[in-house]
């Protein structure tokens, strides 16, 4: 099992030759999301090697077109594919309804199982939930109604130690309770499942937060997050563009992740007016010391942090 995490478009609203729009990947132990489909995605997808009609869920952050545009044709793609697995579609009210009418004036209805969920911004809720994973949807703070996304890995199963196992009357069907944790008792005796196991291997969690301006409101349900992808616009130079267009900067991105105790921090949705991150990252880096920049097709395996996040402590991050 992992969580893999792939950029598919970095940049805002222009898109440009180094960067597509919004788009972006997530394997979480074989749970395949998709968050936001801005215009390009199909082919950033093939590009990448990334199989589409594995997509399980996708997660619409907002009606602008940078962030959905793309949704039609990859939807029209996999029908003409042979599509016949579900999928489920989660995002703001009037998308189904945007969406399914663009369809229909193609004329090439899609006959595989295709589910949508409206969800109305407001704090941190659950919207999917199964053995290994939790989503959660939470609202930001920008000029129409936008989700912002949480993806948690659930407790892993913890490790047998064969050793202690073989030297007490403990039976096949007794290792899955161990494995959850489960303590047993048989015949008046107690198997402390602490004395049978070794420590599971660590859960992580993924943030999405674009687009927004910087609010108290979304604090809480990026908590303790393990990595944040936070929109980042503008450079402090441009703070005033950033708040009419209810954006935030590099640096008010790096004081969120701060404030809300999140470990790496991620900046992506750069204006096409910069040539490059690295404003970005010397402002972000003064408020948060874990910060790296999105770039098309950057992978990241959480807990194998990459070296874009200077300064990363590589003991603790494993």
């Amino acid at each position: 099992m992992s969580f893999e995490l792939h950029i598919l478009g970095s940049g805002a609203a222009l898109p440009t030759s180094k960067r597509q729009a919004s788009a972006q990947y997530v394997n979480c132990n074989e749970r395949h999301i998709l968050i936001d489909c801005a215009e390009g995605t199909q082919q950033q997808l093939r590009k990448l090697g990334l199989k589409l009609q594995k997509i399980q869920f996708i997660l619409i952050s907002h009606l602008h077109g940078d962030h959905f545009f793309g949704l039609p044709g990859l939807l029209s793609t996999m029908h003409l594919l042979g599509r016949n697995k579900k999928l489920q579609i989660y995002g703001p009210p009037g998308l189904e309804t945007l969406v399914r009418a663009m369809i229909a004036a193609g004329g090439h209805p899609i006959t595989f199982d295709l589910r949508f969920h409206t969800i109305e911004p407001s704090k941190k809720q659950l919207i999917f939930e199964d053995r290994l994973i939790e989503i959660y949807a939470f609202g930001l703070k920008h000029r129409i109604p936008t989700l912002g996304f949480r993806i948690n890995e659930k407790q892993k199963p913890y490790h047998l130690d064969k050793n202690a196992i073989a030297k007490a009357d403990l039976r096949i069907e007794d290792m899955p309770k161990l494995k959850a944790g489960l303590s047993i008792e048989r015949d008046g005796q107690l198997y402390d499942f602490r004395d049978y196991t070794l420590p599971a291997d660590q859960s992580f969690s993924y943030a999405y937060c674009s687009d927004t301006k910087p609010s108290p409101t979304y604090l809480e349900a990026i908590q303790q997050i393990d990595l944040l992808y936070h929109e980042a616009t503008f450079c402090q130079e441009h703070k005033d563009r950033a708040k009419s267009t209810y954006h935030s900067t590099a640096l008010q991105a790096a004081e969120q992740a701060s404030k809300a105790g999140c470990r790496y921090l991620l900046l992506g949705h750069f204006s096409s007016r910069y040539d490059d991150a690295q404003q970005h990252l010397l402002e972000a880096r003064t408020a948060h010391p874990l910060v790296g920049a999105a770039e098309d097709g950057l992978h990241i395996k959480l807990g194998n942090w990459p070296p874009i996040f200077e300064n990363a402590d590589k003991t603790q991050a494993q």
